[in-house]
């Protein structure tokens, strides 16, 4: 009987994940990583022990919440905070994946003697023709998550599965109904686990008070001033409302200056562009590219994006330029894009920068 550790969050997703592979017959072990926890003591969407252990008990497996607080600051809040003084936009759920959440859950399979680690993400691991691991879109594209999974290495992916790339949310509902799981219609989260509504600003300035960026201005391409702005911290590439600018037509946020504290606004139009270079990359269905490789692909350049058909050319070991055949609107430094075939299966990515 081969051995699993399944990442329970307290959500449904992750509960039918290890139910579903208990049914299998595999020999469950549920994990809940505390990565956060609130100065009131509220707990993380991602990491709500009480469900957790309550799935755990209604499906008869062993139950562990395991702490990796210290880590989930170091390798994802400080890098995030750190991205949006920048004037990025950073997504640390990519980062969590690859550097907490794997990471620590491998890590445990040696202390628990299990084979496999296994979560609730709606994708689908299969390997290659060419013996390398990678994931593939989910058969129900609406929740496809591979686009958070691009980061995860080799050693990885060969140790995981997930159970939930062939179905729907409703049929995961379905099966959790059906086993009487207490949170079968619990609400998904839509939120960053450590920053409550959204308030990505708020938390900074709540966390880290001496280093709010000031107010500055609002300009044109050619520096003119169109009225100031509350600080870079709130303000993303793309962004329209909430400029409180009044213009004969609509304005967007199109590129964030952090050394002259500026914000460049821009008609729709302007935010939208055919090239965008990535650092930090990393590959899963293919080795990674000498300098100079090129290949034709779909690249999403963010979570909600569809993927739109490009050309990628490796310029060096930790650094592609895309080439998109039609404008993307508005690729924020900071976001990632990610490369698929025509398989719908990721062939690797990278961090976007300033294009």
């Amino acid at each position: 009987m081969k051995r699993v550790i399944v990442g329970l969050s307290g959500g449904v997703d992750s509960a039918v994940a290890a139910l579903l592979l208990k049914r299998e017959g595999y020999d469950v072990t549920g994990v809940t990583l505390r990565t956060w926890l609130s100065e009131s003591g509220e707990e993380s969407r991602c990491c709500e022990i009480d469900d957790a252990r309550f799935i755990a008990m209604k499906l008869n497996i062993p139950y562990y919440p395991l702490n990796c607080a210290d880590a989930f600051k170091k390798c994802v809040i400080d890098p995030f905070v750190e991205s949006y003084l920048k004037g990025e936009t950073p997504n640390p759920c990519i980062e969590c994946n690859r550097y907490i959440k794997w990471e620590r859950m491998i890590y445990y399979t040696n202390i628990f003697k299990c084979d496999y680690v296994a979560t609730g993400h709606y994708a689908s691991v299969i390997r290659l023709d060419n013996g390398r691991y990678t994931v593939k879109q989910a058969y129900h594209a609406k929740k496809d998550q591979t686009y958070m999974l691009y980061k995860l290495t080799q050693e990885q992916l060969e140790k995981t599965l997930m159970p939930l790339g062939e179905l729907s949310k409703e049929e995961v509902r379905k099966i959790a109904l059906s086993e009487g799981l207490p949170v079968a219609n619990k609400p998904d989260s839509q939120e960053l686990c450590f920053v409550k509504d959204d308030d990505y600003a708020g938390y900074i300035e709540t966390h880290c008070p001496d280093r709010i960026p000031k107010q500055g201005n609002f300009v044109d391409d050619k520096g003119n001033i169109l009225g100031r702005h509350k600080g870079i911290i709130h303000y993303t590439i793309g962004q329209r409302k909430g400029l409180g600018i009044s213009a004969k037509n609509a304005l967007y946020v199109k590129y964030i200056d952090p050394l002259k504290n500026e914000i460049v606004l821009g008609e729709e139009k302007e935010v939208f562009c055919d090239r965008i270079e990535c650092f930090d990359t990393n590959f899963l269905s293919i080795e990674r590219p000498d300098k100079g490789f090129e290949f034709e692909c779909r690249v999403k350049v963010r979570y909600h994006h569809s993927a739109q058909n490009a050309r990628v050319r490796i310029m060096d070991l930790n650094k592609a330029v895309v080439s998109f055949y039609e404008p993307v609107k508005a690729p924020a430094a900071g976001q990632s894009a990610v490369f698929y075939d025509d398989d719908n299966c990721v062939i690797g990515g990278g961090i976007i920068q300033r294009h």
